[in-house]
């Protein structure tokens, strides 16, 4: 049945069919996939099917693929060659239409897709479950200059999957011309307006290069009205010798504010204020060492117009240096541990698309719902932000979920919505548990415990810190350790002394370095003296369960009575590369020179016997205060926060702390100072 619109609904675009860049080859399975059509097909037991987890039996589950989409076959980021007796597919991640999304968070439930093409062949609608079975929908046979139109419903996606298209072309060939989704919504809507926000630090080129992407899609980001650089670093965005030419690229769109390092929840929490007061509907905050896709800026606002309510909307994240590997399809918080989670059992951490397409992959077909979007890439409503408050002050970590808990309590939801994300650096590529961000893991995970956790004394977060605090003692990483300690005594500062903090803390962790050989990296390891000749110490696997305590406490008792090799300090034991960096490793030695996990440097451990006496006492007594006085400081947090995270709040620090702004300056306003700078 074909439906028309009327005074009070139209059909408006909602997902356009996109291409790959010219020359970006590795990515292509995220548009197209060449080859066979239909993919695998499940059975009705299919609990094989949707629970992979061996890489072997990940592979047993792909179709081979006798085709392949080449380079000369893309156009132009809408058109491609289909060529002759080839099918393509477009049950793709940046492609395929995810259904239940639209059908769980908006009011629209008619959807129409339309294909333009030139020669002659067969466009094939298909649709899955929630369970990744596959149905095709409808086909159409084209000839010539032709445009193929779908009317479909998204009623049966109440739990999961997606629509898409397949082309098969004749033996003359086929082409697409363009492709979109589009949804039957009010007439008299009105589009959203973005202020898109980057927080930088010391990466020019990334911003540079981030600029020119969005200055060559103008065409198609009418919504996003200034695109705002918080330059927080040393090396600065308006120095490099393309900025003027991006800029006038940009046509006026880009503004730059330079501002002390306040951290990512500093430049993030400017990137919602300054969208507050340009009266805009929208922020969209973007880390710096990433790579956009420009399409998804339009895909994540048009859906958040099309929101029931004011929904915060976030895009996924894929692996920089692996494109085709997503890292996560969604997160929550487990609030007995107060750590992320996956939202379901089936999921996959890591998940690479050339090796299982979307087609092949039953689990992404359930719709995920989630607790918060990483700030990579997430779109809040500014009418969110004026009822809630800006970003937590407290620099790095935990300032994005923590978020998502405190909207979701006020009733706002958060959806991360397949077909946007960015490519960004992995955290496999990282470690920031170890060294200066540790103290920032530590503080901020026990603030968000503090204000969202109802478990008795937060549940397991305590315990785990205990854990933890040993792990990296017996590991002689004792720089870490001193960070963590730091963040417990700053806990009892309360949420009055986090704006002051901002700007000072990070210094004084790093001005402790010098003071600790497993903090100072050294980028060649001849810098170290040569390892001494011998066997690996420690074991090779970690303790059991059952084994953990008693190991536990033998190991540490041993460090503490134990001195070192009387040579340990002079001349290393060994050498680990990070990937061998574990905590039971690392504690069977007395002095090893461990590798980083960006592969730039590696540092030298020695073990201390006096560190580790004295931290393990001053964490033991910082834990026991905190769990005697968890029913207070929980209190203080709660009714603190909301002055903390408040506009008026990040007004006066962002007037101490703001450089050089090329827009306006902020407000004449001058608001009451908080307690602690009275």
């Amino acid at each position: 049945m074909t439906i028309a619109p009327t005074d009070d609904r139209r059909w408006k675009p909602l997902q356009r069919v996109i291409l790959p860049y010219d020359g970006q080859t590795d990515v292509v399975p995220l548009y197209v996939d060449a080859g066979t059509a239909n993919g695998i097909r499940l059975v009705e037991d299919d609990t094989a099917y949707r629970v992979p987890k061996a890489r072997a039996d990940k592979l047993n589950l792909v179709s081979s693929s006798a085709a392949e989409a080449h380079y000369e076959d893309f156009l132009s980021r809408d058109a491609m060659t289909v060529r002759p007796g080839q099918h393509i597919s477009f049950g793709t991640y940046f492609n395929a239409f995810p259904a239940s999304y639209w059908r769980r968070w908006t009011s629209v439930r008619q959807i129409r897709l339309v294909v333009t093409t030139r020669g002659q062949g067969t466009v094939v609608v298909y649709k899955t479950n929630a369970r990744g079975s596959i149905q095709r929908v409808s086909d159409r046979r084209v000839d010539g200059e032709a445009t193929a139109s779908f009317e479909l419903t998204l009623k049966p996606f109440g739990d999961g999957g997606w629509y898409w298209f397949d082309l098969n072309a004749s033996s003359e060939g086929l082409e697409l011309v363009e492709a979109q989704w589009e949804g039957l919504v009010e007439a008299r809507e009105r589009s959203g307006t973005v202020t898109l926000e980057i927080t930088t630090m010391n990466k020019p080129q990334f911003c540079i290069d981030n600029a020119k992407v969005l200055a060559n899609s103008l065409d198609r980001l009418e919504a996003v009205r200034e695109i705002l650089i918080v330059d927080q670093g040393t090396d600065k965005v308006r120095d490099h010798p393309d900025f003027p030419e991006v800029a006038a690229a940009l046509g006026g769109r880009l503004r730059i504010v330079e501002q002390t390092n306040l951290g990512g929840s500093g430049g993030f929490a400017r990137g919602m204020f300054e969208a507050l007061e340009s009266g805009h509907d929208y922020v969209l905050l973007l880390d710096d060492d990433v790579m956009i896709e420009p399409e998804s800026v339009t895909r994540l606002v048009t859906f958040a117009d099309q929101c029931r309510t004011p929904t915060i909307v976030g895009g996924h994240m894929f692996d920089l240096y692996n494109r085709t590997t997503l890292h996560t399809f969604g997160e929550v918080v487990d609030l007995y541990r107060v750590q992320p989670a996956l939202p379901h059992d089936d999921m996959d951490l890591g998940h690479d698309f050339s090796n299982s397409n979307l087609r092949q992959t039953p689990w992404l077909h359930r719709r995920t719902d989630v607790d918060y979007n990483g700030w990579w890439m997430c779109l809040i409503p500014t009418s969110v932000i004026r009822e809630i408050g800006l970003a937590m002050p407290v620099f790095i970590k935990w300032d994005d979920s923590e978020y998502g808990l405190r909207a979701r309590n006020a009733g706002y939801h958060t959806v991360s919505f397949p077909g946007a994300a960015v490519w960004h650096v992995s955290w496999g590529d990282k470690d920031d548990l170890v060294g200066w961000q540790a103290y920032f893991h530590e503080r901020n995970r026990t603030i968000t415990a503090l204000l969202h956790s109802d478990a008795p004394k937060s549940g397991r977060v305590l315990r785990e810190s205990v854990q933890n605090d040993v792990k990296h003692l017996v590991s002689m990483q004792y720089f870490t350790q001193r960070g963590r300690i730091m963040a417990l005594e700053d806990l009892f500062d309360g949420p009055e002394s986090l704006h002051e903090k901002l700007a000072t803390k990070l210094p004084e962790i790093n001005a402790l370095r010098a003071e600790y050989p497993d903090a100072q990296i050294k980028e060649d390891v001849d810098e170290f003296p040569t390892p001494k000749a011998g066997r690996l110490n420690g074991p090779t696997v970690s303790p059991s369960k059952k084994q953990l305590v008693p190991w536990a406490l033998k190991t540490v008792t041993r460090q503490l009575l134990k001195a070192p090799a009387e040579d340990s300090s002079v001349r290393p034991e060994g050498f680990l590369a990070h990937r061998d960096n574990k905590w039971w490793r690392l504690a069977g030695y007395d002095s090893v020179v461990v590798s980083n996990a960006e592969g730039t440097g590696a540092s030298w451990y020695q073990r201390r016997p006096d560190h580790l006496r004295s931290m393990l006492t001053r964490a033991t007594r910082l834990h026991a205060r905190l769990f005697r006085e968890w029913e207070q400081l929980a209190a203080r947090y709660r009714a603190g926060m909301p002055e903390a995270t408040s506009i008026d709040a990040w007004r006066r620090t962002f007037g101490r702390h703001t450089a050089f702004d090329s827009g306006r300056t902020i407000g004449d306003r001058a608001p009451e100072p908080l307690e602690s700078e009275r």
